[in-house]
């Protein structure tokens, strides 16, 4: 009787928790490089960051805005938001309390890994 009183609780342990939620961080880092391979300098989300190099961004329900200061760059690279594979299996295995899970802690939302500046 304890096995199966365990096995439940465990199953509905783990129909309540999503997929992404436990498998994605509250972070996610990009690649970011200008296209003429040169240094470039900005802004996303208010932090500072310098490129070519690597910038974590907070996974959120919104696209991310690159403001580069850099001369002969782009002044604005969007990076769009889109949703992790890892949500769409939650539906199928975890069902509305697991992708509820993943939506009200944002961690189903990703961004491409390689954000490019358009510079000449």
């Amino acid at each position: 009787m304890k096995k199966i009183a365990l096995i439940t609780a465990l199953v509905a342990m783990s129909a309540m928790t999503g997929c992404a939620s436990i498998l994605n961080d509250k972070t996610q880092a990009v690649n970011v490089s200008a296209s003429n391979g040169k240094e470039i300098t900005g802004t996303v989300d208010g932090a500072t960051f310098k490129a070519p190099g690597v910038v974590n961004l907070t996974r959120e329900n919104k696209n991310k805005v690159f403001l580069v200061t850099t001369e002969g760059c782009a002044k604005e690279t969007v990076a769009e938001k889109g949703v992790d594979g890892k949500f769409f299996i939650n539906i199928l295995t975890g069902g509305t309390f697991g992708s509820s899970t993943d939506y009200s802690t944002e961690k189903m939302w990703r961004y491409s890994e390689n954000v490019v500046v358009s510079c000449k």
